[in-house]
This record gives structure tokens, C-alpha cells and sequence, in this order.
């Protein structure tokens, strides 16, 4: 199970609905986490080094990420996160 990381467009952000999506945040910090279903998100601010079992991340504002389900992992918030998130 990989992470994906993708730089989408404005246009395809918004066809997708990104910003009607609702919005978490986090300030600096690690902790496990794991996803019963997958996750996409779109980070607005901050910056993340998430670490699973076959591999390590890192991502930051403007970043397109899916997380698939199933995946445990480890979350380090290297700097404060504010993400629009939808779990599917």
C-alpha cells in the first residue's frame, strides 16, 4: 500500500470539490494513525513526514495526497497542517 502525492490544478481541485471538503488541522506533533478507509486530502498549509512500513513521505501545502485503506503509519507534523479531507 503506497501513498500518493500529487500537484493538481486550480480547475481540477474545484471540479473535484475539494474546497467544499471539510477542514482538520494539527500543530506540530507525531503520532500513530491507520485508515479503515482511504483518505484524500489537499494541504493548505504545513508540512508532514508520515512513515509506513514501505516507505516515508514527506508532503506540504499545495500537495494532493491519497491514503489508501488499510495503512498504518506514523504522522510527524514538521509544521502546524491545515488540510480539506475526504474519507471515502
Amino acid at each position: 500500500m503506497k501513498i500518493t502525492i500529487q500537484k493538481l490544478t486550480g480547475e481540477e481541485l474545484e471540479s473535484m470539490g475539494v474546497f467544499k471538503w471539510p477542514i482538520w488541522s494539527c500543530e506540530i506533533s507525531e503520532f500513530p494513525w491507520s485508515y479503515p478507509v482511504q483518505e484524500t486530502c489537499y494541504l493548505l498549509e504545513g508540512q508532514v513526514k508520515v512513515t509506513t512500513d514501505l516507505e516515508i513521505v514527506t508532503f506540504g501545502a499545495g500537495d494532493f495526497v491519497v491514503f489508501p485503506a488499510g495503512l498504518s503509519c506514523t504522522w510527524k507534523v514538521l509544521q502546524a497542517v491545515k488540510k480539506h479531507y475526504s474519507m471515502d
